[in-house]
């Protein structure tokens, strides 16, 4: 399984991801754990029930990378350069541990690299929802993606003599 190349990303494509994720407890201790963000609306679940939601909240961080991840065996596995940005970060609705995520993407632009020959950028939309289909998580992400290699060889697959 590989992601696309530069050439092969087309400005409007919107994905839907066929992977989804039932967040837990755990999911929500661990990360904020070795994230050492202590703040007690992750972690104490008798002060979350004094909070406006009544109940601990999954730690937005790792709803930011969770939903971020969905794209990548379809997109960019094997064919990414790496991350140029996060903009436009967003958080509409709380995720608590039970609710099951999924996420869509959309390609909002893409450009040749003014200074490397063999990738290009392309602009993305992340949009996470819940089980009721609340989007619970938007972003525009920038990345350097690579083009098809001059040789004709493609990422994981292997070339035929």
């Amino acid at each position: 399984m590989r992601g696309l190349y530069f050439e092969e990303f087309e400005v409007g494509t919107v994905y839907r991801h066929t992977f989804r994720r039932t967040v837990t407890e755990m999911d929500n201790v661990m990360f904020t754990s070795l994230t050492m963000n202590v703040a007690p609306i992750h972690l104490d679940a008798e002060y979350a029930k004094t909070t406006v939601h009544g109940k601990p909240l999954l730690n937005s961080l790792f709803t930011l990378a969770l939903i971020g991840a969905f794209h990548v065996p379809e997109l960019t596995m094997g064919t990414t350069l790496g991350n140029l940005g996060y903009e436009e970060v967003r958080f509409p609705a709380p995720v608590f541990h039970g609710d099951t995520l999924r996420g869509e993407t959309t390609i909002v632009d893409k450009r040749e690299s003014k200074s490397r020959d063999d990738s290009g950028v392309v602009w993305f939309e992340h949009r996470g929802y819940n089980q009721d289909d609340v989007l619970i998580m938007s972003c525009k992400r920038v990345g350097l993606m690579m083009k098809r290699p001059a040789d004709g060889s493609v990422f994981g697959e292997e070339r035929q003599a």
